[in-house]
């Protein structure tokens, strides 16, 4: 993977856990300058059906506090949604984003937009046996 100059990655980031810290450092690694965008409470509540645990001005404060992290801006519906549109609100080189989602319509959709005007898509793995879900589940039991 080439290096870029201006990156992004986006997520809720609650409960924050070693998975989202092993994302967030192998995106530094590959670009210059991180963006990281927090989702805002109305797409957890609204898209992801669940309540986050945390405030989204605690999670902004814990992205913001890491070293790999040198922005944090917070994010839209609209803007995950559309691509093209956080593209153009923050202009970035780089999109990182979880390879689960590789070779899904909607990404495929992104990358033929993103070649047409010079961005990428960069798809890192997620680290394994570590998530939010898994987390909230086990402090349930």
């Amino acid at each position: 993977m080439k290096k870029y100059n201006r990156g992004i990655t986006t997520g809720v980031f609650d409960l924050f856990h070693v998975g989202h810290l092993n994302l967030l450092e192998r995106c530094k690694e590959h670009c210059d300058y991180l963006i990281v965008a927090v989702c805002d409470d109305d797409y957890v509540k609204n898209i992801k059906h669940k309540e986050p645990v945390f405030s989204l001005e605690e999670r902004v404060r814990i992205i913001s506090a890491l070293k790999c992290v040198d922005e944090t801006v917070v994010v839209s519906y609209e803007e995950v949604d559309d691509k093209m549109l956080l593209l153009e609100k923050h202009n970035f080189d780089v999109l990182f984003s979880g390879d689960d989602w590789k070779g899904s319509e909607r990404y495929k959709k992104t990358e033929e937009q993103f070649a047409k005007v010079g961005a990428a898509i960069e798809y890192l793995p997620y680290t394994q046996g570590v998530s939010t879900t898994q987390i909230k589940e086990s402090l349930k039991k």
